[in-house]
């Protein structure tokens, strides 16, 4: 027979008994209680649990105070759980009642929850993260020294280099860069007398004040760090940092390190690691070549090192070596699984490609770029396959391939012409990518980036009045572009026209960017331009001293050249053909000079 359907859950009474069912359970396991079993089916099998030591009034409270925050009355309940929290001592009631106070948006009542957790129960990191955190959401940065100096002081010996090195990022968001780095001046101030954590909060204050804006000081941290302990890689990896941002006296911090602290088998060696990239970034190869060799030898079952020797060989013709360091690299990488050798995964199949293409197999490059799934990095395998293309004499298709990409996402439209534009670029196909950027401007009108570039093609095409107006609408759209200043500059220094404007351009992008080794070549140039032979050298030489590159040793070439020193121009000229050897401007300083070095 059938009985008639039960609706007796839809009503108001029902929902009442469920909503008070739900706040038994969650004060079950906040106060310690047992969870309760309220299906009718079938009883538990474990034993029964313990009674609560809760009294009947105090149960009601936190019954009462949970009530009154579903039912939307989250004052009422966060004053009902904090007393309850007070009256207990306990810290899930604590930690309660300052995350209902942060649903409802009052950074107030959770501060006040959180200090009122932190001195009921005095050694409790927890209440003090909650606290700090709050004081910076709240933007109080000047009242959070007491609570980081506490968190320092509960943290256990073994990891308190781990929560010293974690304060720049907790500081991160603050907007006043000035005060936060203050307050942990202060706060470590007592640390950085202490041997076994003093390097680690050196580096701590050397990265807040890299955060604001102060490179300088952040690099004499970064020594005092290392006087501190010469072995610890954290100072190292700060002076890392500064070199990317071209203070190369933190240089000599890496190198102490790896001195102090060489790498070895079955250890992490992030600094040596590091030390290779930049090396790469700065065109110094043979370096970065005997560290990478080096790391791969010593531990020949870390990743990264392999693929970073593979990318320098191939970029140095070196093919044979690159296949094996990157099958190597994959071997690897398919046995971890982790994210990270997913992507470079990826990476290593573009460099297999290109390898395939230098060696005219484009069967083979094509296979290579068909391994590529990541939707992120399908771009990526695109322009390569255009360039294989190209290589064929398939411009039009490669440039069809190109247009032809899906745009996934919003960035898409601008990559695609950048895409096509270097391989117009690549192909010295200059007109042609004068035009391209055209259109992209057209497209993007307020991107400085691709009107830069197309003043660039300008340039090229040897069309200065286009090349300047372009480059002028780049500085009015964004004043602070030195390449925009350093380009000009230099182009018309070097046709020689306009040379006391020239400098002009060229010191304003000094200015701005003032260790740039490629502005210092430009200001060189105009120097040498200029009639200035002496001030010139000194400029190249400390510009090409900084960053070795093909181009700076085409111009400190000619300038000894021109001043009788031959055999060292000779010199500087091999240098910059085993850095480059096609590069544009050194080929044509040899042959204006009828030299060959």
């Amino acid at each position: 027979m059938n009985t008639p359907p039960d609706r007796s859950h839809h009503s108001p009474q029902r929902r009442s008994i469920r909503t008070v069912q739900q706040a038994v359970l969650c004060l079950g396991l906040l106060a310690g209680l047992p969870t309760l079993a309220l299906a009718q089916d079938s009883p538990p099998a474990e034993p029964p649990a313990a009674n609560s030591a809760l009294s009947a009034p105090l149960f009601y409270q936190l019954l009462l105070g949970e009530l009154n925050v579903s039912s939307g009355e989250p004052g009422t309940g966060y004053s009902l759980i904090l007393d309850a929290a007070r009256k207990q001592n306990d810290p899930d009631l604590f930690r309660r009642a300052v995350e209902i106070a942060l649903q409802a948006r009052s950074g107030d009542a959770a501060l006040a929850a959180a200090r009122a957790w932190s001195q009921a129960i005095p050694v409790s990191p927890e209440a003090d993260r909650f606290e700090l955190e709050i004081l910076l959401a709240l933007n109080r940065v000047g009242e959070t020294g007491p609570v980081l100096r506490r968190l320092l002081d509960q943290a256990p010996a073994a990891s308190r280099n781990d929560a010293i090195n974690g304060i720049p990022r907790i500081y991160g968001r603050v907007a006043d860069k000035a005060a936060a780095l203050q307050v942990v001046r202060e706060a470590l101030a007592p640390v950085i007398k202490q041997g076994p954590h003093a390097a680690a909060a050196w580096t701590t204050i050397g990265a807040m004040e890299l955060g604001n804006n102060q490179p300088t000081q952040a690099l004499t941290s970064a020594r005092n760090g290392h006087a501190a302990d010469q072995s610890s890689p954290f100072p190292a990896l700060l002076a890392l940092d500064l070199m990317e941002r071209g203070q190369t006296a933190a240089e000599a911090v890496v190198r102490g390190q790896l001195k102090a602290s060489p790498p070895v088998a079955g250890s992490p060696a992030p600094v040596a690691l590091g030390y290779a990239r930049i090396l790469f970034d700065l065109q110094r190869h043979a370096e970065a070549r005997n560290l990478l060799e080096n790391l791969t030898r010593i531990q020949p079952e870390t990743m990264e090192p392999w693929l970073l020797l593979a990318a320098l060989q191939v970029q140095d013709k070196r093919l044979p070596a690159a296949t094996q360091s990157l099958q190597t690299y994959m071997g690897l990488a398919r046995q971890s699984g982790d994210e990270r050798a997913a992507r470079g995964l990826t990476q290593a199949y573009l460099l297999m490609a290109q390898i395939a293409e230098q060696q005219k197999d484009f069967q083979a490059a094509n296979a290579w770029l068909d391994r590529i799934e990541n939707a992120d990095d399908i771009m990526a395998a695109q322009m390569r396959r255009a360039s294989l293309l190209a290589h064929q004499g398939q411009m039009d298709r490669a440039r069809t391939l190109l247009r032809n990409h899906p745009e996934r996402r919003p960035e898409d439209a601008r990559l695609k012409f950048v895409a096509e534009a270097q391989l117009l670029r690549d192909f010295k196909q200059w007109e042609q990518a004068y035009e391209l950027y055209g259109e992209a401007v057209i497209r993007f009108p307020k991107d400085s980036d691709l009107i830069y570039d197309q003043a660039m093609m300008a340039e090229k095409l040897n069309r200065i009045d286009d090349m300047e107006r372009l480059f002028r609408q780049v500085i009015e759209l964004k004043p602070d572009h030195h390449h925009a200043y350093n380009a000009l500059g230099y182009s018309l220094a070097d046709r020689g026209l306009r040379l006391t404007e020239a400098r002009q351009l060229i010191e304003k992008a000094v200015s701005m960017a003032p260790d740039d080794a490629y502005i210092q070549d430009s200001l060189g140039w105009v120097e040498f331009r200029d009639g200035n032979i002496a001030r010139a050298l000194q400029i190249l030489q400390a510009a090409f001293d900084k960053r070795p590159d093909a181009e700076i040793a085409a111009h400190l070439g000619e300038v000894l050249w021109v001043s009788g020193d031959r055999d060292k121009a000779m010199k500087i000229w091999r240098e910059g053909l085993l850095l480059a050897s096609d590069n544009e401007t050194l080929q044509n300083t040899l042959q204006r000079l009828r030299v060959k070095p």
